[in-house]
């Protein structure tokens, strides 16, 4: 029998109402935080950035695709991985719907990792994804924009990640033991995994020059989880217990069944 509370359909719906009321306020102040996000101040790039990509090695410019907004997604994919991080394989399952859409209405979409191009090629191929990929390998765009360090950096504490000093911070002689799954999974040991992390940011285009105008990291790529959303709102929840998710192809058959 249930261990949750029950009660009647009256009972549901003014308890249903309640939540709506907290929903709506959720809501509004989620509206907030977009406007907030866009009045950010916007910080003009000059290095030259190049990508290797599908067109060969094009620049920062090259990758808005004629479009006046980029958002960049930084899929953990380090030079020495042998596959992608199987959570950022998550979130990018849901990009090949949307990146369509973004594409026609003025955004341009766009995973870069450090990974080698031929490496993100195969991957993507046997994801079956289509949004596009760089390799920003040999440029300092990952480390410029705090979701990759250095061996050097790692012994020091030196980098910054989500806004804070030493934010890779790790103890890589006892690593937690969910980093050390995901490092297995890449094809390799965790303190090579842990030197790149994820992200995503923001940039726009105008008068023929690129702004910077956001980024995030860590939690808050939440809301980019598009599986997250839709457990969030399922009977139990995430309902987590340790690392349950795989990449789509890596889930036993029973688990694809209709």
């Amino acid at each position: 029998m249930t261990q949750h509370a029950t009660g009647t359909r009256q009972d549901w719906l003014k308890a249903r109402l309640q939540l709506l009321e907290a929903e709506k306020a959720l809501t509004r102040q989620s509206d907030e935080l977009a406007a907030r996000r866009q009045a950010l101040p916007w910080v003009r790039v000059d290095k030259a950035y190049r990508f290797e990509t599908e067109e060969g090695n094009i620049s920062l410019a090259d990758l808005f695709k004629g479009r006046s907004q980029l958002l960049v997604y930084h899929f953990m994919f380090g030079p020495d991985y042998k596959a992608g991080c199987p959570s950022c394989s998550m979130i990018a399952d849901g990009f090949n719907g949307f990146s369509i859409h973004l594409a026609n209405h003025d955004v341009a979409l766009m995973a870069v990792s450090r990974a080698p191009f031929a490496k993100l090629k195969a991957y993507k191929r046997r994801m079956g994804w289509t949004f596009p990929w760089a390799s920003s390998l040999g440029s300092d765009f990952n480390f410029d924009f705090n979701v990759s360090l250095t061996e050097e950096q790692q012994r020091d504490g030196s980098a910054e990640y989500n806004y804070r000093r030493n934010g890779h911070k790790m103890d890589l002689k006892q690593p937690p033991e969910p980093v050390v799954q995901f490092a297995a999974a890449c094809g390799t040991d965790a303190p090579t995994y842990v030197r790149d992390r994820p992200g995503m940011s923001a940039f726009v285009l105008e008068d023929g020059a690129i702004y910077h105008t956001y980024s995030t990291y860590a939690r808050g790529l939440d809301g980019l989880w598009g599986a997250y959303q839709w457990l969030d709102r399922a009977p139990k929840g995430r309902n987590e217990t340790g690392v349950w998710w795989r990449r789509h192809d890596e889930y036993a058959p029973a688990h694809l069944e209709a």
